[in-house]
């Protein structure tokens, strides 16, 4: 991989722990047995993703890898509530696959603007003031707060540009997103010129805009991973249509021909799917063409496959602008941009449920408390129903509930785990 190019990036993210409540009680002269009025806890910070346009690679992710939210603050006498934990926003480019690092399952697709909470802040314990009842008027305990979230993820850069720039290193394809946008690359005469993919808005008129992207030079070999291949193929992914640019000035000794069936092979060997997408063929550098011929000869080769070609030249602003409205024209009868869909199913925490629970039944209502159903909280999005389903099968499976109907619970009875209740249903 070339130095300084970060297509991929692994990193650490840690919600916020939630804040324990607080053992307090009332005092305030001639107020005799004021009560307990211990706070709770802060809830822990979420980590957020959003995606941010002033970014276009995921350097920023290179030299930092591990990501701390801020934790709940402990909540405190007279009923006050702990602060809760500070969000840790992180913001990553548009077209950031989110995968996990484990499975590789996508998570989620940053293509759009929404902010995404990638981890859940931990929930603040209660103070002992949720504890006070007509039997139990001094409550000397409080529940601790819970771990946040934490998750091990890779991101992943895939452009997302309606039109990929494709081609050898050289050919003029920096040259032509400067010339059709108002992208400002830079462009100098040597190979690897490009070693991160500009993208540049082409407006065609008040009602038609594209986005373009100057996939980086690909090699011979760049399929099976030769220089800069994986890196640079992944990000023609998403493109509906590729602009095949090939030099006809025989300038360099090249033959145009076996340049335009030397990209496609690798382009197949990578994704025959990518391989199949339409393409619009440019023979450029006319303006320095020593012979004509070359170009013949590619227009002979590839008319016949179906790709049509335009002759013109970049560096002098010749035939740009019907370049401009043929990718406007077939863009309109193409399918949007992809979009990833998630696949990851959320899986229960590897547990130590031989640890003891603690249940005890006060004011009809019990108690159930003990490390490892706090860790197993702790990594549980009740917001999401296959979430909840492995939690519950957790419960059943580490005999939570049998525990309980040996000490004798019965239907409709509330169950209390850390603050969440609900109705017992055998």
């Amino acid at each position: 991989m070339a130095a300084g190019f970060v297509d991929t990036a692994r990193i650490s993210v840690h919600a916020g722990k939630g804040g324990n409540g607080a053992v307090a009680f009332h005092r305030e002269k001639y107020v005799a047995a004021g009560g307990p009025d211990g706070g709770d806890g802060g809830a822990g910070g979420d980590i957020v993703l959003q995606v941010n346009d002033s970014m276009s690679t995921l350097m920023d992710f290179r030299y930092k890898r591990k990501y701390v939210a801020e934790n709940g603050a402990d909540g405190q006498g007279s009923r006050k509530n702990g602060r809760g934990g500070k969000a840790l926003v992180i913001r990553v480019p548009r077209g950031t696959l989110v995968r996990d690092a484990e499975t590789n399952e996508i998570i989620r697709d940053m293509s759009d603007g929404e902010p995404f909470v990638l981890c859940k802040g931990g929930r603040g314990g209660w103070g002992n003031a949720h504890f006070a009842t007509p039997t139990r008027q001094v409550p000397r305990f409080a529940k601790a707060g819970l771990e946040g979230e934490s998750h091990d993820v890779i991101f992943e850069l895939k452009l997302l540009a309606d039109v990929g720039l494709i081609g050898f290193p050289n050919v003029g394809k920096s040259t032509l997103l400067s010339v059709v946008s108002k992208a400002q690359p830079k462009i100098a005469n040597y190979h690897f010129t490009t070693l991160f993919p500009n993208l540049g808005v082409v407006y065609v008129n008040e009602e038609m805009s594209f986005v373009m992207a100057d996939i980086p030079g690909i090699i011979e070999g760049a399929s099976e991973g030769a220089g800069l291949g994986h890196d640079f193929l992944r990000h023609v992914d998403r493109c509906r249509l590729l602009v095949h640019v090939v030099d006809v000035s025989g300038s360099e000794g090249r033959d145009p021909v076996e340049d335009f069936d030397a990209i496609n092979t690798e382009l197949a060997g990578w994704s025959p799917e990518l391989a199949s997408r339409p393409q619009i063929v440019v023979a450029n550098k006319t303006d320095i063409m020593a012979d004509e011929s070359l170009l013949e000869a590619l227009r002979a080769h590839v008319e016949p496959l179906g790709f049509p070609l335009f002759a013109l030249s970049a560096a002098s602003h010749t035939g740009t602008r019907e370049l401009v409205q043929k990718i406007a024209e077939k863009l309109a009868e193409l399918p949007p941009v992809k979009v990833y869909e998630p696949t990851f199913v959320p899986r229960a925490p590897v547990l130590e449920a031989d640890e003891p629970l603690e249940i005890e039944l006060l004011d009809d209502v019990w108690y159930v408390s003990g490390k490892w159903l706090e860790r197993l909280m702790a990594n549980v999005n009740f917001s999401d129903y296959e979430s909840r389903m492995f939690f519950d099968k957790a419960l059943r499976d580490n005999g939570v509930f049998a525990q309980l109907e040996e000490r004798g619970v019965k239907d409709g009875d509330t169950i209390d785990l850390y603050g969440l209740q609900f109705e017992y249903q055998r």
